[in-house]
């Protein structure tokens, strides 16, 4: 992917995360931008300017009095001179100082004169993170048209502390700029992903059968935020009532050896993304009229054998995808079985949601609702994810892909 000819301001915001930036910058200059950075007097506390103006290869910007920066009011015109502002590490500082338009430095004077678009990814200890007044400026700040990356779960810089409030990693970052700045900087441009989605459904009689709860919504938004990035998707559906995505393919299915012959046919692809809640098992054998009750008789004996496990096959496929994605509804033991399914199953990444009615989670609310709660299980770790909206959960993934699949 490229940025060519893009402009990126980078603020470097004063938390341990700030030595990601020297990485970031590498990574912004490789695909074909201009990075300059301004530091906050804090983020010289954890980086040198001279480390920064030496892989940036430009002047890092420190104070807002200087002198030779200042003699042409230097703020306004970084605040314009650029494509994109970048703010990494967005501290619970920065965050506060941006919601309430405070400018008593250089960071937080070009960011209230700005025009220009901002993305954020902060990085904070966890508590931070869940303050009620860091998640007052978040939102705030979402409302004002900032964009987010991250932050994502994991162990702190503290001894013994682990949670939200780690920085998005540079490639994430990159993909979410790439995903922001459009054109041919979309990141996902040229490559293919197969993505499942909705239900499936097994038929008994010509009027019955059986299926899993799945509105379909979760992987439409994944489909829809993987074709904003660029990427030629190909959706395969089982029966929802919700609209195509716009920009993706799709074919619609009904059954699970449907969905698997929908899939090999579209394969090879660069990634398989596999949301649908497929029926586990089916009839062995439909009946081709409607069962009807007899009187004095009970319920008919359904024989059931098992369905084609299609994350497992394409997972183990002579033409698997080079990153697989799966996903988990689970009521129990969440991560263990996520866990287990990762390795069983041939995936790279397993998306795990505990859908039990005693979890906190609303079942009802996880298959069909608007709104998700996920971890993401590799074999590198468990990443927890804060509840969010399901084109938020979406859009995220499709950066975390984005990233997976520059390196």
């Amino acid at each position: 992917m490229t940025l060519s000819d893009k402009r990126i301001l980078l603020i470097i915001g004063g938390g341990i995360a700030a030595y990601k930036c020297l990485d970031l910058i590498r990574r912004l200059r490789e695909r074909g931008a201009s990075v300059r950075c301004v530091m906050t007097k804090a983020a010289q506390q954890f980086v040198t300017p001279l480390a920064v103006g030496a892989l940036s290869a430009t002047h890092v910007f420190t104070d807002l009095f200087d002198r030779h920066d200042e003699h042409d009011v230097g703020h306004i015109r970084l605040s314009r001179e650029a494509d994109l502002i970048v703010v990494a590490p967005a501290t619970a500082d920065l965050m506060a100082k941006m919601a309430h338009g405070l400018a008593d430095d250089l960071a937080s004077a070009v960011l209230v004169a700005t025009n220009r678009p901002v993305l954020a990814a902060p990085a904070m200890n966890p508590a931070m993170w869940e303050n009620a007044a860091t998640r007052r400026n978040r939102k705030t700040l979402e409302r004002d048209g900032i964009r987010f990356v991250g932050p994502n779960s994991g162990e702190m810089a503290e001894a013994g502390e682990a949670g939200i409030g780690r920085m998005a990693e540079p490639l994430e970052i990159v993909a979410a700029v790439e995903a922001l700045l459009g054109g041919e900087a979309r990141p996902l441009a040229g490559r293919k992903i197969v993505v499942t989605s909705g239900p499936t459904h097994e038929p008994i009689d010509p009027v019955r059968y059986i299926a899993n709860r799945s509105s379909g919504k979760q992987g439409h938004a994944i489909a829809a935020a993987l074709a904003r990035l660029g990427a030629d998707v190909r959706l395969v559906s089982g029966p929802v009532t919700i609209p195509d995505p716009a920009g993706v393919t799709v074919t619609r299915v009904e059954t699970a050896r449907q969905m698997l012959a929908a899939v090999e046919a579209a394969l090879p692809a660069d990634a398989g993304i596999f949301v649908a809640a497929v029926a586990d098992w089916r009839t062995d054998g439909e009946a081709g009229q409607k069962i009807k009750k007899e009187p004095g008789k009970g319920p008919p004996a359904l024989q059931m054998v098992e369905n084609p496990d299609i994350l497992a096959t394409i997972g183990h496929h002579a033409r698997r995808p080079g990153l697989i994605v799966g996903f988990a509804a689970e009521t129990q033991d969440v991560v263990a079985n996520a866990r287990v399914k990762l390795a069983k199953k041939g995936a790279d990444l397993i998306v795990a949601n505990d859908v039990s009615h005693d979890s906190g989670v609303n079942a009802a609310g996880v298959m069909g609702g608007d709104r998700n709660r996920v971890k993401i299980v590799s074999a590198g770790g468990v990443e927890d994810w804060p509840e969010m909206d399901k084109d938020e959960v979406a859009a995220r993934l499709a950066g975390l892909i984005a990233g997976k699949l520059a390196r």
